[in-house]
C-alpha cells in the first residue's frame, strides 16, 4: 500500500515563518495591539483631563486621584495610606475601554467582519 501522505517538502526558515505569520494572522495582531495600546493612552488622557476634573469640581479635595484614607496602627505608630481616588480612576479607564471593545465588536459583528461567538452556528 502506498503511503497516503506525501512527504512534506523542505521549507527554509523564512517560508516557515511566512506561512505561521499567515496561518495565525499574527501581522493583524501586531496591528490590533498597536491600535488598542494608542487607544488606552488616549483614553487615559480623557480620564485624566477631563473625567477627574469633573468630578473633583464635586469633591472637597477638587481631585478625584488625591481621595486617600489614612489609618494609623495604634502600637506602632505607623501610618498606611490608602489610594482608593486612584483605584476608582482607573475603574473608570477600563470601563470605558471595555465599552469601546464592546462597541467596535457588535459594529464588526454586524458587517461580518468578526465570527460572532455568542450566536449559534
Amino acid at each position: 500500500m502506498a503511503d497516503e501522505n506525501p512527504p512534506a517538502t523542505k521549507q527554509s526558515f523564512i517560508q516557515e515563518f511566512m506561512g505561521f505569520l499567515k496561518t495565525f494572522g499574527i501581522i493583524g495582531l501586531a496591528i490590533a495591539f498597536v491600535i488598542g495600546a494608542a487607544a488606552s493612552k488616549l483614553v487615559t488622557a480623557f480620564v485624566t483631563d477631563i473625567v477627574n476634573p469633573i468630578i473633583g469640581l464635586a469633591l472637597p479635595s477638587g481631585d478625584l486621584k488625591s481621595l486617600m484614607s489614612t489609618v494609623t496602627n495604634s502600637v506602632t505608630g505607623a501610618v498606611s495610606e490608602f489610594k482608593y481616588g486612584d483605584l476608582i480612576a482607573n475603574i473608570i479607564d477600563f470601563v470605558i475601554i471595555a465599552v469601546i471593545v464592546f462597541i467596535a465588536y457588535k459594529v464588526l459583528s454586524k458587517y461580518k467582519l468578526v465570527d460572532d461567538k455568542v450566536k449559534p452556528a
